[in-house]
């Protein structure tokens, strides 16, 4: 390892003055922030290439043992790195190809549904025999019905929405990864947090639709969770107070409390909301072009048969239209997905100021800083934000973020 990195210093050296002779010859080496202290030995022109090797040897690895870092530390946060990489382009085309979904079944169902009502309206019209547009227009019905319940079923606006929250997400994790890389000194604990979070951004955002799908109705909602639930133990990286006080603990647990009973609240009624709603719309557009096609199939009973079959499908493709051209499902998960945001925050929070060793905890002005930016607010402002949050408590009328 040592002797192919001399070598690679060796060939891009380059040569800034030469003298004749036996006389040193000095070396020029470009070399990245992290390298720039090695050394090299004094070089005579003609030293084999052999020799050189065993003289820049000892001083490559005397730096590999400085920096401390474990190279298949290093080739496993890059094997992750790529693995990331390859997530957020699957994610990315994939969400593409559901909102192309949505638009093109959105519009191929009103089409056909409005098809049907026509021509069910014609076949009460004509007074000769008009069975074969009756007919036709009870299949447009049925093929209408059928459409409409496995789109409802599998919500293409909301797996769209799914898809973007993976692609961003997965986007945090590559940039976490390549900071670590930069900074220095990875250890196997990050290897084994970044591979969790990778396998529980994949269990929150499946790409399969049979067998693995979300629950797109679900009997209650809860906040969307893409994080491992059992946090790993940080390791001593500091000294002393490490940036905590009592002050600053309290401030803390007063954003806590305001993230609980105000944003993560407001968002799940919110969602259970947009759930209703989406649960009413998905059930009448197939229920409307049923009855339409009952009454299309009994046009020769009279006029309230026609009126069933034309009124029927007008509904059907309002019904539709409000879902799907509304993206009520995507409305839903993007609720879910903010509440989700406020409780990842919560634990994280929490997790924080549970740790009773402080040199184990992240530094306290870090911590304050992240809840800051996170919530689109000045320390100033959050400070203040806690402060009327201890004094008025429950009764306190503003929301923790500033962004949603």
């Amino acid at each position: 390892m040592a002797a192919l990195k001399a070598s690679s210093l060796i060939l891009n050296s380059s040569t800034t003055s030469h003298r004749r002779g036996n006389h040193i010859t000095k070396a020029t080496i470009n070399l990245p922030q992290r390298v720039s202290k090695i050394t090299l030995p004094q070089i005579k022109s003609n030293t084999s290439f052999e020799q050189l090797e065993k003289q820049l040897s000892p001083n490559v690895e005397a730096f590999i043992e400085r920096d401390g870092t474990d190279p298949s530390v290093v080739a496993k946060l890059y094997a992750i790195l790529e693995a990331v990489a390859d997530r957020i382009e699957m994610h990315k085309n994939i969400g593409d190809q559901r909102n192309e979904w949505n638009s093109l079944l959105l519009s191929s169902i009103n089409a056909l549904t409005l098809a049907a009502a026509t021509m069910a309206g014609i076949a009460s019209m004509s007074n000769g025999d008009a069975t074969a547009v009756a007919f036709s227009s009870t299949v447009m019905y049925v093929a209408a019905t059928g459409m409409l319940s496995i789109v409802n079923k599998i919500q293409p606006s909301q797996l769209v929405e799914e898809q973007r929250n993976a692609t961003r997400l997965f986007k945090q994790l590559h940039n976490q990864i390549q900071t670590i890389l930069s900074i220095g000194n990875p250890t196997p604990i990050h290897v084994k947090e970044f591979m969790g979070k990778v396998l529980a951004l994949d269990k929150a955002f499946p790409l399969p639709l049979l067998g693995a799908m979300l629950d797109k109705f679900p009997a209650t909602v809860e906040p969307a969770v893409w994080w491992p639930q059992n946090r790993r133990k940080q390791p001593k990286t500091s000294k002393g107070y490490n940036g905590w006080n009592g002050k600053l603990e309290e401030e803390m647990r007063e954003i806590v409390n305001v993230i609980k009973r105000k944003d993560e609240e407001d968002y799940l009624k919110l969602g259970e909301k947009a759930l209703k709603l989406n649960k009413v719309l998905a059930m009448s557009g197939p229920v409307m072009t049923g009855m339409a096609a009952v009454g299309s199939a009994l046009h020769s009973h009279g006029g309230w048969a026609a009126a069933l079959a034309v009124g029927g499908g007008v509904l059907a493709t309002v019904a539709n239209s409000l879902e799907h051209g509304g993206q009520v499902g995507m409305v839903f998960e993007m609720y879910r997905s903010n509440a989700g945001f406020f409780k990842l925050m919560e634990e994280s929070i929490e997790s924080t100021l549970n740790e009773d060793d402080l040199e184990r905890r992240e530094n306290g002005e870090m911590v304050e800083m992240k809840v800051a930016l996170q919530l689109g607010r000045s320390l100033s402002e959050l400070r203040n934000l806690a402060e009327d949050s201890s004094i008025k408590g429950e009764s306190i009328e503003e929301f923790a973020s500033k962004l949603f």
